[in-house]
């Protein structure tokens, strides 16, 4: 059964009014999803599983003194519109496509979170030090630590959301990189699992 709003907001325990800017971010998403490619379609029914509580996981895990987030290929805006809207803190959305860029200004209006928008190849940009860097779906564990490595700070971290694939991957990274890793099992998917990391240093 698809997970409603009322059963997300019960598992992640939010307040009326950030369910509330939740649900116009959702209701744009669905209205947008008809001319643009947001999200897989076949996840569209189950929108609050799928992708807001999947994002939502996050918060948690978020360290309280986090005052910058930086989230890579933002797309529909998960993780990052999710923990703007969830956590007072700066958060940056990163995308490339000009349509995405437009739904996650719209989105960000709508629900009225707070973030920067920067359009563009992450390599090419010029990006704020964060704290905390995210992303969902975008790219290798090896390629997604070289795009955190100029822009996350000393004591920074990174959360990225992997699937059935991650330990391959960190198997794959670890050749090149000495880091600090905790595996979180995913809430929303059984084969899903939540990368921290920090204290990155590259090998060589």
């Amino acid at each position: 059964m698809p997970l409603t709003a009322e059963q997300f907001a019960e598992n992640v325990d939010v307040s009326r009014e950030t369910l509330d800017k939740l649900q116009c971010y959702a209701d744009l998403l669905v209205k947008w999803q008809k001319s643009i490619n947001l999200v897989g379609g076949d996840t569209l029914n189950d929108l609050w599983r799928r992708h807001f509580w999947d994002s939502a996981q996050l918060v948690p895990l978020v360290p309280a003194d986090t005052q910058v987030i930086m989230d890579f290929g933002s797309g529909a805006g998960f993780p990052g519109l999710v923990l703007a809207i969830m956590l007072d803190v700066e958060v940056n959305l990163v995308e490339s496509s000009g349509k995405k860029v437009a739904f996650l200004r719209e989105a960000a209006r709508v629900s009225g979170a707070c973030v920067k928008l920067h359009q563009g190849r992450i390599e090419t940009l010029s990006l704020p030090k964060s704290d905390l860097i995210t992303a969902r779906a975008l790219a290798p564990l090896t390629q997604l630590l070289e795009f955190a490595a100029p822009h996350l700070e000393p004591h920074g971290r990174c959360l990225f959301l992997k699937g059935a694939r991650a330990e391959e991957e960190l198997t794959e990274a670890m050749k090149k990189q000495s880091m600090t890793i905790e595996r979180i099992q995913s809430a929303t998917d059984p084969k899903g699992v939540i990368l921290s990391i920090r204290e990155m240093s590259r090998d060589g």
